[in-house]
């Protein structure tokens, strides 16, 4: 489940231990020192962490479990980067995981005419 960085500690840190992973996505942007933070408090609590980050970034790096490295773009322009491995990361876990993808649980087509 996705959540903002500033609200891991309103709730979402009780659910970190090492059997639930945590992707982190860490531009050098104005989030950056936050993402930091969570990172380090992710790992203090024996947390995976996953972290979508700019290619030349070792701190991250240093810091996480796995990396996905995109290029460094304008903090405007960083969600189209970043949005096309996110859904193929969630495209991949689900087929792994053997859900269809194309016929998802649980979901009812509505349409409202008026």
């Amino acid at each position: 489940e996705g959540y903002p960085g500033g609200e891991m500690k309103h709730g979402p840190i009780a659910l970190i231990d090492e059997r639930m992973p945590s992707m982190v996505i860490a531009p050098r942007d104005h989030t950056y020192e936050k993402m930091l933070g969570n990172i380090k408090e992710i790992k203090s609590r024996k947390g995976k962490v996953i972290a979508l980050l700019n290619q030349d970034d070792p701190q991250v790096e240093a810091q996480v479990d796995l990396t996905v490295k995109v290029p460094f773009t304008p903090s405007l322009l960083s969600p189209f980067v970043t949005v096309l491995p996110l859904q193929l990361f969630a495209y991949y876990v689900a087929d792994f995981k053997g859900t269809d993808v194309d016929q998802p649980r649980n979901l009812a087509k509505s349409v409202t005419v008026e």
